[in-house]
């Protein structure tokens, strides 16, 4: 199977041949302090994906230390050990060694990137509740005389530099999910790749997703793990001399970049003030969204094999004043309740923002799940106003259309590498502070984890985010949307030892301080679909960006 899988991509969305692009990734990222109107610090690095897949790391290892009572004495701490690392280096010539010190402070992640200072690349990622099934993590949280291991959850992930970056010139395919996992093991839960690929591999990369590629995955140089009941903050180095990367430059990269950390945290504000748009352009305008959407169901009422097709929109809005994409998120997270937050920016390039409901598939060993999301409404201002929303939601037939082929769809999907599965509630509710949607949940065992990267080249894209028959419906967003989804409802996540995670990137934006935002929504077309309304809940589903951008007070955060 794996020699079979080895010569395919993603589906056809992971075509290495179809799209041609004018970036250049070579083995290494270089320091660059100024790109057109960029200023950022970025590390310097190795692309993982250089090297040989099938050639295990020497040494993959995870140092842990005492916990110790702030973020300034674990920055200590780290600089101290990577300097004993320096002088009692390992014989290999390849490795990864992840050196973390929990702090008896809970400190939440975001305040920690915000305080970084536009070092570059970065990411962020917030499960809903905790990150995986992390309850079996164990973590020494004493100060040294008792020998006692507590266990926490793991609530959200911040990091900034790569010890080793994952890019390449094709979309993303079982050889780079091998390089990915050489750097990874089961032994050391911790070590993770954070990053996003693209929603279609054949679409022509566009100037402001350039950066990012195919696809961009990181192991964090310098990390912030916020916990249940404390936080942790975390070095990590990596090497392979068949990369002209040893140990000495990697030692030497980790330095530099702690040598720019701020100890200093402050408590972000969880909205920002009111910022007017000097403008706000749609692709496509209302009026060629309704043909768009009226195309779209002349093919479905025709002999088509097409039943749904999920079209999409980008808002770019200019503001007089920068937006900050980690204020932005911190804001979203007020609004975050069952939904992942997301942040990705590779050097030279903008910051990917998410606030997604949407979980693609969490795999923890063998076992799988998977959610189908699909039809929406808004909430109701009152509580039997909310209920009757959602009464006329479970009864509509178009919604329950929509999301029975969403659901359906993963079901036979997860079928295909899974021995049963299990799907409970097979239609519910879940909702969010602004939307409520249709939802169920699946549950499998796969047959091995070897499956990991056929799950994620099956489910991705979802009938949810594209449609269905999935060729059908992409041919036709190819020819019908004129702007680049990019990252924009692909999977956006992470890859552990015997552990991963991915939701789907929508609810989301692109921003950058001083070129304002392109914020993204879509949704489903098919019998019975209304443009009007349909573009009615686009406004709704980007409201949690838009409520930043005019006179509205945010949601309170609970306390």
């Amino acid at each position: 199977m794996a020699a079979a899988a080895a010569s395919r991509c993603l589906a056809c969305f992971m075509d290495p041949e179809a799209a041609k692009c004018s970036i250049t990734i070579s083995s290494r990222q270089t320091i660059n302090f100024s790109h057109h109107h960029r200023s950022h610090l970025c590390s310097l690095s190795m692309n993982g994906c250089q090297g040989d897949p099938h050639l295990p790391l020497g040494t993959i290892e995870t140092r842990s230390f005492p916990a110790i009572p702030s973020p300034s004495l674990a920055l200590d701490r780290l600089n101290s050990a990577i300097s004993e690392l320096k002088a009692n280096p390992p014989s290999s010539t390849s490795g990864i060694i992840r050196l973390q010190v929990p702090i008896q402070q809970q400190i939440e992640a975001i305040d920690w990137l915000y305080a970084q200072h536009q070092f570059l690349p970065r990411c962020y990622f917030s499960g809903r509740g905790q990150i995986g099934n992390s309850s079996d993590l164990s973590i020494d949280c004493t100060n040294g005389n008792d020998q006692i291991q507590l266990k926490h959850n793991l609530v959200s992930v911040a990091g900034v530099g790569s010890a080793v970056f994952f890019q390449d010139l094709h979309p993303f395919s079982y050889r780079h999910w091998k390089s990915l996992k050489r750097f990874l093991s089961t032994q050391c839960p911790l070590i993770r790749t954070y990053g996003a690929i693209r929603f279609d591999a054949r679409a022509n990369i566009s100037s402001e997703w350039e950066a990012f590629g195919y696809f961009y995955f990181m192991v964090p140089q310098v990390e912030f793990d916020e916990l249940e009941e404390g936080s942790m903050l975390a070095a990590t180095v990596a090497w392979d001399n068949a990369l002209s990367w040893n140990l000495g430059h990697a030692i030497d990269a980790l330095k530099a970049t702690l040598s720019q950390i701020s100890s200093v945290i402050l408590k972000q504000r969880r909205q920002v003030p009111w910022t007017p748009m000097l403008s706000n352009n749609h692709i496509p305008s209302k009026t060629y969204w309704n043909l768009a959407v009226n195309r779209a169901l002349q093919k479905i009422r025709s002999n088509s094999a097409l039943i749904k097709v999920v079209l999409a929109r980008s808002s770019t809005v200019i503001t007089p004043t920068d937006i900050d994409p980690i204020a932005w998120l911190a804001c979203l997270q007020v609004e975050g309740e069952n939904a992942y937050q997301f942040c990705l920016q590779p050097p030279n390039a903008p910051a990917f923002i998410g606030n997604t409901p949407e979980q693609l598939f969490h795999r923890k060993w063998l076992g799988i799940t998977s959610e189908a999301l699909a039809g929406t409404r808004a909430r109701g201002e009152s509580m039997p106003e909310d209920l009757q929303i959602e009464l006329e939601l479970l009864s509509s037939p178009k919604d329950h259309l929509e999301f029975t082929i969403v659901r359906e769809s993963i079901r036979r999907k997860l079928e295909n590498v899974c021995n049963s599965v299990l799907v409970e509630p097979k239609k519910a509710i879940r909702k969010l502070p602004r939307v409520q949607h249709l939802y169920a949940k699946l549950a499998g065992r796969l047959r091995s984890e070897e499956d990991e990267f056929d799950i994620l080249s099956s489910l991705h894209p979802s009938p949810a985010v594209c449609g269905f028959p999935t060729e059908e419906a992409r041919v036709l967003i190819a020819e019908t949307e004129v702007f680049d989804r990019g990252m924009y409802a692909g999977p956006v996540g992470w890859f552990g030892g015997g552990e991963s995670e991915f939701a789907v990137g929508i609810r989301s934006a692109l921003v950058e301080k001083g070129l304002g935002a392109m914020i993204f929504a879509g949704t489903g077309v098919v019998e019975g679909s209304n443009a009007s309304l349909e573009w009615d809940e686009l406004e709704l589903k980007i409201s949690q960006f838009t409520k930043l951008l005019k006179l509205e007070v945010p949601l309170e955060i609970k306390s």
